[in-house]
């Protein structure tokens, strides 16, 4: 039996299939995307890890609500008839409940990175909000904090303080949203630092199943988080990363504008990129990729 697929949306990253009407098929490519562009070159593994990754974390929080129903092959092909024939999708697939996506990116950050650095360095504060003076690059926050942005259909998202979030999903589902993210961003840090990394950020996206709030699309990878190791931390400096921030930093050292058409990757850039997300996964959760589907 040939598998019969229904596509109704493409990312940068992922490939999403109508499964009947209350299930979708969440596909990872290898496909690596920087500053909004994605590069002509695949990552190899990349797609396994960032599905790998997500299972991983919502089966060591069960407590956590989510719209994942399976990744195992089987299971979806009882819902799917002929995905068991489909290898090349087994591992880096899963199969969801389709939910009603808030229109939010969840950020929670522990430490000053990225954007949230350069806002700080330009005005002092992070997402507009004011944050202590003093701070250096890859400094610990007081606390993790959580700093939402849009969601943009197209070009960048736009980072915005708590009142700008609360204007566009409502006062009590924003606390609710925040008490979820960093319930969760605070139990995955303390089961990183058990392994010597630190989670410097991380973006969460929710959605609405039946009115209660659920954690949709990955969770906490190297693409959607910023994970460093604990021993090489030196504040004022970049770390270095288990996470896509190696590849920008190479981008950016070739002078790139950051719009398409992006540069050829070299093939070593290539490797050492896919070591990386292998890393992760297996630093991160203490298996090999090699054990997941679709080795």
């Amino acid at each position: 039996m040939s598998l019969s697929l229904s596509p109704f949306y493409s990312g940068k990253v992922r490939d999403l299939y109508h499964v009947g009407e209350e299930m979708i098929l969440m596909v990872a490519s290898d496909r690596l995307s920087a500053y909004d562009v994605v590069m002509a070159e695949p990552i190899p593994q990349k797609g396994r890890v960032l599905t790998a990754l997500t299972d991983f974390w919502l089966e060591s929080f069960p407590d956590v609500a989510s719209a994942r129903v399976s990744c195992e092959p089987r299971l979806i092909e009882s819902h799917l008839p002929g995905f068991l024939e489909a290898g090349e999708l087994h591992g880096r697939s899963m199969l969801v409940r389709r939910a009603q996506m808030l229109p939010l990116e969840c950020i929670v950050r522990a430490r000053l990175a990225g954007q949230a650095y350069e806002e700080y360095r330009q005005r002092g504060t992070i997402h507009a909000m004011p944050a202590p003076a003093g701070l250096r690059l890859a400094d610990a926050l007081p606390e993790p904090i959580f700093t939402p942005s849009t969601k943009a259909e197209s070009g960048h998202d736009q980072n915005i303080d708590l009142i700008a979030a609360a204007g566009i999903i409502g006062a009590s589902r924003l606390e609710a949203v925040m008490g979820i993210c960093l319930s969760l961003f605070v139990r995955a840090s303390e089961r990183m630092a058990a392994v010597g990394l630190v989670l410097a950020d991380t973006k969460f996206e929710l959605g609405l199943l039946e009115g209660e709030l659920v954690v949709c699309d990955e969770v906490i990878t190297p693409d959607s988080s910023r994970i460093w190791p604990a021993e090489a931390i030196v504040p004022g400096e970049t770390p270095p990363a288990f996470d896509k921030q190696p590849f920008r930093d190479w981008l950016d050292a070739l002078g790139w504008d950051r719009t398409p058409p992006p540069p050829p990757v070299p093939a070593e850039v290539v490797a050492a990129t896919s070591a990386r997300y292998v890393a992760a996964y297996e630093r991160v959760s203490g298996r090999s990729l090699a054990d997941w589907y679709g080795a």
